[in-house]
Order: structure tokens, then sequence, then C-alpha cells
């Protein structure tokens, strides 16, 4: 059974939209996707900036402000306030080094959704990857048990009719370009925790590789064999299988053919689990040009609270989607 991922998305936000901070609020594109998302019922959003450069570009846009919020970091009081209260459970920096750094409206922002101000962050547009992901570290620390940043995507593929239908979800793809043993079992567990949050489906985690249990000999088959015993102590309760060949993780026929214990995850897989961004990249760009598939993502995991990094380039309806998923992610947090 194929279901509508964006749609299905949205109805899931509208349920129980959250607040989300944009610390870009003086680009064009983020006035509008904070309006749409607002009036679409998917969030609440909270610009931000300065408040009359804000109030400025919205009125010469002709982007209504009506029921959104802006926090300016100028605003002194709310700094100190918010310097003490985050210094009660950490005081990895001195009072004056967080003062400054909330300055900066990216900062201000995770650290309003660190202190429960908002419940998740949307950025990238004007930051790098890397300053959205050091910044959000630094603020927000990583998700318990987890020490791997990475990231998650869902594909759409016509004609494909897998275990959940059409959709597929793969990681890693845009971050972690050379995982450890232990990395690649974090990239697994959050993208399983990920995949359960965002659409209700029993995760079927798929550690790939070129070979399929014992096919080819490698030190990189190895790599995965070890990844996937770190999944099991860890986390038990996951259906969880490699090392295993694409084929043989979605299509039942192929894995019936190549294996002689096939298990819950074989041939059934919703989850593939790319053992480099190498592979992982690759692989996404292959299906999204040759067969045509729609992109969801890729989504940031690993960190306390939901971080959206955006691409450059990001259009308005991506913007919608990347407030989207944080809501939606943001909603197992309450």
């Amino acid at each position: 059974m194929n279901i509508d991922v964006r749609q299905y998305l949205q109805t899931k936000a509208k349920a129980n939209p959250k607040i989300v901070a944009l610390p870009e609020s003086t680009e064009e594109r983020i006035l509008r996707a904070a309006r749409e998302a607002l009036d679409l019922g998917i969030a609440r959003p909270v610009l931000v900036g300065s408040f009359d450069a804000i109030r400025s570009i919205a009125a010469r846009l002709d982007v209504s402000l009506e029921g959104i919020s802006i926090a300016d970091p100028a605003n002194e009081a709310v700094v100190d306030s918010y310097v003490a209260r985050y210094r009660e459970s950490n005081s990895t920096f001195p009072p004056k080094a967080l003062k400054r750094m909330l300055k900066n409206p990216l900062n201000f922002a995770l650290m309003m959704e660190a202190l429960g101000e908002v419940d998740c962050t949307v950025a990238g547009l004007v930051h790098t990857t890397s300053e959205v992901l050091l910044a959000a570290q630094s603020i927000l620390g990583m998700q318990e048990g987890i020490e791997t940043i990475s990231s998650m995507g869902i594909w759409s593929i016509p004609g494909f009719q897998g275990a959940n239908g059409d959709l597929l979800i793969h990681a890693d793809c845009a971050v972690c370009p050379d995982p450890s043993p232990s990395e690649l079992a974090d990239i697994a567990i959050s993208t399983a925790d990920s995949t359960r949050c965002l659409l209700d489906l029993e995760p079927r985690v798929a550690l790939l590789s070129f070979s399929t249990k014992g096919s080819g000999m490698h030190e990189k088959v190895d790599h995965v064999l070890s990844a996937l015993e770190i999944v099991h102590q860890r986390r038990p309760d996951l259906l969880v299988d490699g090392e295993l060949q694409l084929d043989s993780a979605i299509l039942p026929a192929v894995a019936a053919r190549k294996m002689q214990d096939v298990g819950p995850v074989a041939g059934r897989a919703n989850i593939l689990i790319f053992p480099d961004l190498n592979s992982g990249n690759i692989g996404v760009k292959l299906v999204q040009i040759f067969a045509k598939a729609e992109a969801f993502g890729p989504m940031l995991q690993g960190f306390a609270k939901p971080v959206s990094d955006l691409s450059r380039g990001a259009r308005v309806t991506e913007i919608i989607g990347a407030i989207t998923n944080v809501v939606v992610l943001a909603q197992s947090n309450a």
C-alpha cells in the first residue's frame, strides 16, 4: 500500500503543531515559508533576528506577520536569562562566551530549543552545513546513547512495490563520510527510531554491502558485521540484518535464493544503511535520476532535539517540508 509521504507527514504535523525557530528570518524564502507553515497549521513559527529588520523586510515583501512571533537576540534581558538558565545544567561555556555566542541568531535559536522555548529549529539557507552541525552539537548536545551525527531520507519510488509499498528509507547519504562500526551502528539505530517516529512503520534495517552472508570476503564486509553485532548488543529490540547486498535486502525471491535463513529483514527491508558516504550519495542520485524517485530529506538525526539543515538553494516548498519533518520528530519529544 502506497502513501503520499508529504500529505501523511503534514497531517501528523497538523495534529500537534510545534514551535519552530527560524534563525534566517531576513531571507524572503524563510518569511514566506513561515507564513505558509502557520496558515497550513503545521507549525507555530518563531522568527529569530532583528525585530526591526524582519518587520521591514516582511512589509516590503507584503508578507503578513500576524500570529508569528519574533525573538530578537539584541534583547539583553532575555540573553542574560538564557545564559543563567543554560548554565544551571551546562557549565561548558563561561557566561561571557555564551553572551557572545547568542548574538548569532542561529545560536540564539538553538539556545531557545535547548531551554524548551521552542521545539525544533530549521536553518541552512545562509549558514553552511558544518556551521549548523557544530552549533547544534555544542548547544543541544547529542541524543542519549548516540554519538554520531547522521542523516536519513525517504524515497517514494514509482513502480517499486516492497514491504511498505513504494517507500524505502536510506542513510547516511549526506553527513558521515567513512563511519566506523560503532558509528554505523549509531546510524542504523537513529534511522530506525526516526522511521518509527515519522512514518509509524516497524523498522526492518538492512546493513548493505557488496556481500550477502559471506559471499564475499573483505575487511569492508567485516566492518559491516561488526556494526551488526553492536546494534544487536545495544538494541536487541530492532529487526536488523547484514551483511546484505541491495537485491537480497529488498527482493524476497533473491533473498530466498541467496540465503538459507532469510529471517524477518532480508527481502523485506524498509531501511537501507549504506556502508559509507560514497556509496550512499551515489545510491541516492542513481535512484532519483533513473528511477525518478521523489526524495524527502536528508533529515538530520543524532541530536538531543530536532534540527534541520536546509540546502542553500531550498525552495519554499522544501522549507515547508523541512519544517514539517522536524515538527513530527519533535512530537515524540513532548
